[in-house]
């Protein structure tokens, strides 16, 4: 408005600067409330009245035209603001309802589970989110620590859904089951149940007890670990079973195997959110090289450093979920 009101005195009544001065209070709706979209209207007022006899036209037509579209664009304004006012308060409601069932799908993971200290990393590629389709899951058993991480296939509500489904059913079998292999194969049988091979999952449950991990990969990246001196290994099975939810085809369930797991060993389970993110050349990202991120003492300091440096080789957002899972002797 000021720029209107700057031109429409350097050039005079010729070009009809004046109608701009409306412009004003269309903006102030989106920027302000109430109160701000009416002292923008009395001031576009007063602009009008004031240009409107600078430039002669407080008897034409014209000029009683301008200061109704003041009023006008004003009141609707108003009328804009209470609207915008009601939708925040319905997003809002909506937003907390959301974040509560997100805390209950997705606890926070213990950061002390038997002998281990726990961290977490999640980030969701939907703005906003605090979930999506990737998962996570400590669980302090008789047996030993178990824990899985698992990518959902596909994105939102169906994915949150799916999510919810395996975590439901890990987090019962994990206390009931005996063995590892009997875990995976109750959850195998949930999500195939469940899922009717329209969907799937891939996981990796692990199990650590007496300075050894066990694994179970149902089509997972392999889990990454980071020796004490510094060296890297990652176990693999000899054959990759089929994710969960694809029992449906017959195909052989997953075989445990088993690596060391010593102190001060880190193990760090993650999704291909990670593995996958690539830079603006198309590279991926390399987590093997960027281990010795992971050094610091704290681990949640140390998985943050390490996720700080996968948005800065994204260098934007991610166009996946990611989450990392790192584990460690007390």
């Amino acid at each position: 408005m000021g720029a209107v009101a700057l031109a429409d005195v350097a050039t005079g009544p010729s070009l009809g600067f004046l109608p701009l001065v409306a412009v004003g209070p269309a903006f102030a709706p989106l920027v302000g409330g109430w109160r701000r979209t009416a002292c923008v209207g009395v001031i576009a007022l007063l602009l009008c009245f004031a240009l409107g006899w600078y430039d002669d036209m407080t008897t034409p037509r014209r000029g009683w035209m301008v200061v109704g579209s003041v009023i006008g664009v004003t009141l609707a304004g108003l009328v804009a603001v209470f609207l915008r006012r009601e939708r925040e308060a319905e997003l809002d409601s909506v937003r907390s309802i959301a974040e509560a069932a997100q805390r209950v799908l997705l606890k926070p993971v213990p950061k002390l589970a038997g002998r281990l200290r726990a961290a977490v990393s999640y980030t969701s590629a939907v703005a906003e989110a605090r979930i999506g389709g990737d998962l996570y899951e400590v669980v302090a058993a008789p047996q030993g620590v178990r824990v899985i991480v698992g990518d959902v296939q596909g994105k939102g509500l169906e994915a949150v859904e799916t999510a919810a489904l395996v975590l439901g059913a890990f987090r019962e079998a994990a206390l009931d089951e005996a063995d590892l292999v009997e875990v995976g194969g109750r959850l195998a049988r949930s999500v195939d149940r469940q899922l009717d091979g329209e969907r799937f999952v891939t996981a990796i449950l692990a199990e650590v007890s007496a300075h050894q991990v066990t694994f179970l990969n149902f089509g997972h990246p392999a889990p990454m670990l980071v020796r004490d001196d510094g060296t890297l290994d990652l176990p693999e099975p000899e054959s990759y079973a089929l994710p969960l939810g694809l029992g449906a085809h017959g195909t052989a369930d997953p075989q445990p195997y088993h690596a060391a797991f010593l102190p001060g060993d880190q193990l760090l389970l993650y999704t291909d959110g990670i593995i996958e993110a690539r830079d603006r050349g198309g590279r991926f990202y390399p987590l093997a090289e960027r281990a010795h991120l992971l050094k610091d003492h704290d681990p949640e300091t140390a998985l943050e450093t390490l996720r700080q440096d996968l948005l800065q080789h994204v260098s934007g957002p991610l166009q996946d979920d990611a989450a990392m899972l790192l584990l460690r002797y007390r």
